[in-house]
């Protein structure tokens, strides 16, 4: 059974201001929680969900004409559409990161609390697994990974710990890899601190799944179908997803790219949407009692000109 708590449900469907005969798309269906709401709302609109995880797919108990679901990968996302005919769409969703039922499968190898093998991959399509760059990436390169997507710290202590425990056996499981972090984390006195292992699971599930490349791209490929008045709505749960997408908006906002020391545009570059909210909007707080993992999600929120 797949499930997921989806987060800031009615915030994120409201931003979308969804008009009941208009076209919309959730690149990331997970659970499905948003995209029935959305279907909800709809009436002879349409709403595409997509998906690279096989199991979200076989999940979906969402049953309306309004409704699609695409296994895909929503970096994919002007393809996928040309290939339904969809050229201008009034809405569009991401909610990134992992969900509930991925991190609670031990065997989708996302957790560092429970045993199962190294996998992290979102498509099981995909030839990358954790394991692969756990023992065949070197020293310097898991030192990038772990401190470029995990922004941990303590990177290169952990990544030479890794290679220092493969050189006896081989690392499979995230049990294994959990207690070789635990072993040579500093520990630190008072407070509630996060589990060691935590930044480095984070960010070797985004090089299995190449979540942060592509992000800035896709985010522009949904604004250009857009239909002016449509909005783009994003769910984000780290620093650097959200930082990609502050960014990316920022320069969608204002697309000047005269010198600073010009005193007036000559690039002629005109604004392509606004933004809904000066501030992203973040969780309420009974939210945050009731599900622990929306704590660090923000959604930001643009309408096209």
């Amino acid at each position: 059974m797949y499930t997921h708590i989806p987060v800031m449900l009615n915030e994120a469907v409201d931003a979308l201001s969804v008009k009941p005969d208009g076209i919309y798309v959730d690149c990331t269906l997970g659970g499905g929680g948003h995209s029935a709401l959305i279907c909800e709302r709809l009436n002879n609109g349409k709403l595409f969900a997509i998906d690279r995880d096989e199991n979200a797919i076989a999940s979906c108990k969402i049953k309306s004409k309004n409704f699609f679901v695409i296994r895909g990968n929503f970096h994919q996302l002007i393809e996928i559409m040309d290939k339904h005919n969809v050229k201008n769409i009034d809405g569009v969703l991401f909610d990134l990161g992992v969900s509930s039922h991925q991190i609670d499968t031990p065997e989708r190898g996302f957790s560092f609390r429970t045993d199962g093998f190294l996998d992290m991959r979102m498509d099981r399509n995909s030839p990358l697994t954790a394991r692969e760059i756990i023992n065949a990436y070197t020293e310097k390169e898991l030192t990038k990974i772990f401190f470029e997507y995990g922004e941990e710290r303590h990177s290169k202590r952990i990544a030479r710990a890794i290679c220092a425990e493969r050189d006896k056996n081989a690392i499979e499981t995230t049990l294994q890899l959990s207690q070789i972090i635990e072993k040579v984390y500093p520990v630190k006195r008072g407070g509630k601190q996060p589990h060691p292992a935590m930044r480095t699971f984070m960010a070797l599930r985004i090089a299995v799944n190449d979540e942060l490349s592509p992000l800035a791209a896709v985010l522009h490929d949904a604004v250009s179908l857009l239909k002016s008045g449509g909005r783009i709505a994003v769910i984000t749960f780290h620093s650097l997803e959200d930082r990609i997408v502050k960014t990316t908006f920022a320069k969608l906002i204002s697309p000047c790219e005269c010198p600073r020391d010009i005193p007036f545009c000559v690039c002629k570059k005109t604004p392509v949407i606004h933004g809904v909210t000066r501030k992203p909007v973040t969780p309420a707080p009974e939210e945050l009692i009731a599900n622990s993992r929306a704590h660090s999600a923000k959604l930001r929120t643009a309408e096209k000109l």
